[in-house]
């Protein structure tokens, strides 16, 4: 009896180990769940798609001349590496055409972790991104800051070049 119970109990903590040892697991039991779907787009074959000219009575809108550009970061890190203050410096370029337009500042992370250290660590990143901003003379009462952790990934697959493009944070101009 001692030995069938000794294989029990075995049995009980490899199951345990295993199970604790999956992110999805542990997610389920902190009553977290998985971000939604991204929208699925739909293709158009190209005899489909329809050009609509502008209407006459309305000038198409003027392209800026300098867009803003996101950066991206190491695995677990919030520094701002040395190639991505040569993207923030190009970016002052956008911020001295257009001076006073606010922008948001959004911190995203990879899939991997769970969501509340995602979410912590997407705000450090935009928190980053900003302070280097105001470095840089950006007026930080222009600047807001959001994270949205793992929630909004912009490459949905399951690799390391996914998740390299998804710790980012992408600064967009406020409507």
């Amino acid at each position: 009896m001692k030995i069938r119970s000794f294989g029990i109990i075995v049995l009980a903590l490899v199951l345990g180990t295993v199970l604790t040892g999956c992110g999805c697991f542990m997610q389920a039991q902190k009553g977290e769940e998985a971000p939604p779907p991204p929208p699925e787009v739909q293709a158009v074959a190209p005899e489909e798609a329809k050009v609509e000219t502008p209407v006459a009575s309305e000038p198409a809108p003027a392209p800026e001349a300098v867009m803003l550009k996101s950066i991206n970061f190491d695995f677990d890190r919030y520094n701002i590496r040395p190639g991505d203050e040569a993207i923030l410096k190009e970016n002052e370029g956008w911020f001295k055409a257009n001076p006073g337009k606010n922008v948001k500042i959004e911190g995203h992370c990879d899939e991997r972790g769970t969501v509340e250290y995602n979410l912590v660590l997407g705000q450090k990143r935009a928190d980053a991104t900003k302070n280097y901003l105001v470095n840089l003379g950006i007026d930080d009462k222009i600047l807001e800051t959001v994270s949205y952790g793992k929630e909004r990934p912009i490459d949905p697959r399951h690799k390391e070049e996914a998740w390299a493009k998804n710790r980012r944070a992408n600064i967009v101009p406020v409507q």
